[in-house]
């Protein structure tokens, strides 16, 4: 197949693209906006394969995936461009409805009119996957129960609510316009190439700075956690073996605290880095708490027995083994790190940026 991936540059979408590249014979057409989280860095070990395209586009830019669409043909979408961090849509909401919202729907509809000039049999063959988020449905705290496939939403962020919107729009797509679709939710991922951002690779290079280790209230918060390679494989199983209009929950199995979660990165750290970088007895004396996020959800935890029993897909890594991975590739691609915390990766593609406004 030929498949159009938005958002490749980012985290999940890059390590998708590896993938594939990798471990399939499918052709890679890359449309990305590259915002602060698109990194083309991360996509250096497929640059020059002839089997990879990048389009540097918004997916707000409906002029531009008309084209996108029309001169590469793809076989399939898999969407993934969103903004997704929790603290940002705080902060900031708009971007979040404009990206994750409009873009989506300008998405769908480029799509759509590109699948209606199919022939019958490409037009079947077709199929556009949108990769969601567990968030979409809200908390579990003070239960043992699991996020099935149909659970109620009840998002409580600007970005889980953008996320839940956007799920929305695409099965109203397939009820009304008959479009293949299919969605896939996620629990929390992490892994090589994680934007520092985030709490796992956050933790893992602060404590190498001897910087405080933030921590959320007592960090009681349990998160299920995914290697992201793991769902690069769940990604690549639905795309090729999912039925049109369902939706599969996609799980590593690892419900963890994120108190635990700092304290085993330390634990780690100080076998695989022990020369402190500041005066502490231990990286875990870095640990700071802070005030918690508001409206911070309390546990999210993914039932992904559908996926299993229907697609035959299940983790290969466990929690130790994904975590133990991912901080020794942290210590092994310190320039990448540095590059991305000072910036320098946006600044040496001057003029690609786009902060353009969603065109319709």
């Amino acid at each position: 197949m030929k498949v159009l991936i938005t958002g490749g540059a980012g985290f999940i979408g890059s390590a998708l693209i590896r993938h594939l590249v990798a471990h399939t014979p499918h052709r890679i057409v890359n449309v990305d906006a590259l915002t602060y989280a698109g990194n083309l860095e991360s996509l250096e070990s497929v640059t020059g394969e002839p089997r990879y395209a990048f389009e540097h586009l918004n997916i707000c830019d409906a002029q531009g995936l008309a084209r996108v669409f029309a001169q590469h043909k793809p076989d399939a979408v898999m969407h993934l461009a969103a903004e997704s961090h929790v603290d940002r849509s705080i902060d900031g909401p708009s971007a979040f409805i404009q990206t994750n919202v409009v873009g989506t729907a300008t998405l769908l509809e480029a799509a759509r009119h590109y699948w209606l000039t199919l022939s019958p049999s490409a037009r079947s063959a077709f199929r556009f996957h949108h990769i969601s988020t567990d968030e979409v449905y809200g908390d579990l705290a003070g239960t043992t129960d699991l996020f099935t496939e149909t659970t109620a939403y009840a998002p409580s962020s600007p970005y889980s609510a953008s996320k839940a919107a956007s799920d929305h729009l695409v099965r109203a797509w397939h009820r009304t316009y008959g479009l293949p679709t299919l969605i896939t939710n996620c629990s929390n991922n992490y892994g090589p190439y994680h934007f520092p951002e985030k709490l796992i690779p956050l933790v893992i290079l602060n404590a190498l700075e001897g910087q405080p280790l933030p921590v959320y209230g007592a960090g009681l918060q349990v998160r299920d956690w995914l290697y992201v390679e793991d769902h690069a494989r769940a990604l690549q199983c639905v795309l090729e073996t999912g039925v049109p209009g369902e939706t599969y929950n996609i799980g590593g199995h690892n419900e963890q605290r994120n108190i635990d979660v700092v304290q085993s990165i330390c634990t780690l750290l100080e076998e695989l880095a022990p020369m402190h970088p500041a005066r502490v007895a231990h990286y875990a004396d870095l640990i700071t708490h802070v005030t918690d996020r508001p409206g911070h959800d309390a546990r999210y935890a993914i039932d992904a027995g559908k996926i299993g029993r229907e697609l035959g897909w299940a983790p290969q890594e466990t929690f130790a083994s994904g975590l133990r991975k991912t901080v020794q590739w942290y210590l092994t691609h310190r320039t990448w790190c540095r590059r991305v915390q000072n910036g320098s990766y946006q600044r040496e593609r001057l003029g690609l940026h786009d902060d353009a406004p969603c065109r319709h």
